[in-house]
């Protein structure tokens, strides 16, 4: 599957959606997203059941500045709308396939009970 863009009218709808959503934040001029980015497009061949997305952080400042986003490249993984990973750094492959799989063997049942008892504990 191909990547998509991701803006501020698109984003929340997309990372809302069941499923996974891995989105890379990058710049044109950052090296290390330029190293990354074919490992995330290859991921991306290899997973078309995920949704792929990427957000240029330089068209996308607001997005960006909403989002926390303070180094690039960012990845973050969604899915069904929690976000279950965030983290700065380009990642090797291995590493974004174990990041995948562990996203994918999640019980969201069982996630979504410890927010609930998190929630409930700060109140």
């Amino acid at each position: 599957m191909a990547t998509i863009t991701l803006n501020e009218q698109n984003f929340e709808s997309t990372v809302l959606s069941e499923g996974i959503t891995l989105i890379d934040f990058w710049a044109d001029w950052c090296g290390p997203c330029k190293m990354f980015g074919p490992i995330f497009e290859k991921s991306s061949e290899k997973h078309p059941n995920i949704t792929f997305a990427k957000v240029d952080t330089e068209a996308e400042q607001g997005l960006a500045a909403m989002l926390g986003i303070q180094s690039i490249p960012t990845i973050m993984i969604f899915r069904d709308g929690i976000l279950l990973f965030n983290q700065a750094g380009a990642l090797p492959e291995h590493s974004l396939e174990q990041i995948i799989t562990s996203a994918e063997a999640l019980d969201m049942d069982e996630v979504r009970k410890e927010i609930e008892a998190q929630e409930a504990g700060n109140s």
